[in-house]
């Protein structure tokens, strides 16, 4: 007679899985507003200030509403 053996083991995938794709979209979003924040920086910082003061911008506001326009206020 040959003696069973059952194992005991934890499944946690499905734990995981949903904080893993959570943190996973969470950093895809950070990212993806990085690169709208410094996109939008470089573009309104190689404006001159002919064109800058056209928008009613002026270069102190760069960074802010580059911010703005990459996480919102």
């Amino acid at each position: 007679m040959k003696d069973e053996m059952n194992m005991a083991y934890a499944n946690t995938s499905t734990t995981v899985a949903p904080r893993t794709s959570g943190l996973m979209a969470r950093m895809i979003e950070a990212v993806a507003a990085r690169k709208v924040y410094r996109t939008t920086l470089t573009e309104l910082q190689a404006l001159d200030n002919r064109d800058l003061a056209d928008l009613g911008i002026s270069r102190s506001m760069i960074k802010s509403i580059a911010y703005e326009a990459a996480y919102g206020k």
